[in-house]
């Protein structure tokens, strides 16, 4: 028996424990590669129970079933070794075993169970905060992290990452001006930390602070970019406020040089990638070839029906290339998966669907038909994950869509919402011009 750096007992020997404590700080931080890391340890110690748990953990929870297999077996070798474990290990096993399972929502309670058990498990808190992401309950990105951090102290290890995650909790419930204090100051305890310097970047973007997130990126990349697993996605906010500002060609090369540095390899990078690009091509600025980069992937995972939110990204690739044949490839894995089992069933039924029939219209020039689909569906758009400046992109779309229907109505309505959350953004006030611009029928 040995403990964690912060006193969590494990079923493995000291240097094992150690060893696993590197590969944890590597997840915290999200740098490379804490999998390489669990990998070297479990060559000398593969009776380390928390290292197979941790890495099944790590695999599943990429929503992405490339790595399925691996993620199996590793959750095979860590239920293999349960009976010798110890409760709050085997508590780890069944929470990747719900999520492999498909049970998102159980497996993010039962991480977020052993955290009120054991509140110093650090790890616990992020695989129940990286669920509550997926699952799109903003509250719970706060409230999950708010339960342990009485238990905490300043100088206790991990105690800036806990306040990062704490920090992106309250920027996507709203609280934007505690959200960016605590990712600053998690940030000045460790500047490597890619996940605080995220939530900062997420409160001046809903903010419509695009001048100063460019600055307040560009500052901190020197500490959260090197040997980053997740540098790609805060490229990708930087890129958002490249847009915001006019600087299109600075947008386009962030994701040349930045955001496709990882070839797309991943569904999280090729989300990135399609939502860049497809905002820049709703807006009708020339993405050249760059499609090119992402459909690879895209058509790589088009069977897939794993999690909706990355259908409807797949989606946009396709409809942007005018590929009616992906696009309906797309149609029938989300309506495949929405006669399942398990969370993705009704992601897939409630939103999926007919966000990906919405942005398939968009791409046939069906504007009316685009705004049809996704209007309605974009207040319970939470239900298939990821933030508000992921999902924002909806009413990006409704935007355009409404004005190149040429309803009036529609148009100056969604323009008026966009006002009111980014009275100065150059952006909205560009689709207010051309809503303006058409004429509204006249009243009998």
């Amino acid at each position: 028996m040995s403990t964690d750096i912060r006193g969590n007992a494990l079923t493995c020997t000291a240097d094992a424990a150690r060893r696993l404590d590197g590969a944890i700080a590597r997840f915290h931080a999200y740098l490379a590669d804490p999998v390489a890391d669990l990998d070297a340890l479990l060559v000398e110690h593969p009776d380390c129970v928390m290292a197979h748990a941790m890495r099944a953990a790590i695999l599943a929870t990429t929503t992405d079933r490339t790595f399925a297999a691996e993620a199996a077996t590793s959750l095979a070798a860590a239920e293999a070794l349960a009976p010798r474990a110890n409760a709050r290990e085997q508590a780890h096993i069944a929470a990747v075993r719900h999520w492999v399972d498909g049970d998102l929502s159980r497996a993010t309670e039962s991480w977020g169970g052993i955290a009120i058990d054991h509140p110093h498990d650090l790890l616990a808190v992020q695989f129940g905060q990286l669920g509550d992401f997926f699952l799109g309950q903003s509250h719970m990105l706060r409230d999950r992290v708010a339960r342990v951090l009485p238990a905490w102290r300043r100088g206790m290890p991990g105690y800036g990452y806990l306040l990062g995650m704490h920090a992106f909790g309250l920027e996507e419930s709203g609280d934007y001006a505690r959200a960016e204090a605590a990712g600053r100051e998690a940030i000045a305890i460790d500047p490597r930390d890619g996940w605080a310097a995220h939530a900062v970047a997420h409160v001046m973007e809903m903010q419509g602070r695009a001048e100063e997130g460019a600055t307040f990126l560009h500052a901190t990349a020197p500490g959260w970019a090197p040997d980053s697993l997740f540098a790609y996605h805060n490229w990708w906010h930087l890129a958002l406020f490249c847009i915001e500002r006019g600087d299109i060609a600075g947008a386009l090369a962030l994701f040349d040089e930045r955001i496709s540095a990882g070839g797309f390899g991943q569904a999280l990078e090729a989300i990135d990638g399609a939502a860049l690009l497809w905002r820049l091509w709703v807006l009708g600025h020339d993405v050249g070839d760059r499609w090119s980069r992402l459909l690879p992937g895209c058509t790589a995972r088009i069977d897939h029906g794993v999690y909706a939110f990355n259908d409807v990204h797949a989606m946009m690739a396709f409809a942007a290339t005018g590929d009616r044949e992906a696009q309906q490839a797309v149609i029938a894995t989300l309506e495949r998966a929405a006669t399942g089992q398990g969370t993705n069933a009704m992601m897939s039924r409630d939103v999926g669907l007919p966000l990906a029939r919405g942005f398939a219209a968009f791409g046939q020039g069906d504007y009316r038909g685009a705004v049809a689909c996704i209007l309605p569906v974009r207040g319970i758009a939470s239900r298939f994950g990821g933030s508000h400046a992921q999902r924002d992109i909806l009413s990006w779309t409704l935007c355009e869509a409404a004005v190149r229907a040429g309803d009036a109505a529609m148009a100056e309505a969604m323009v008026a919402e966009r006002l009111a959350m980014k009275e100065g953004s150059p952006v909205a006030q560009g689709w207010a011009l051309r809503a303006k611009a058409l004429a509204r029928p006249i009243a009998a």
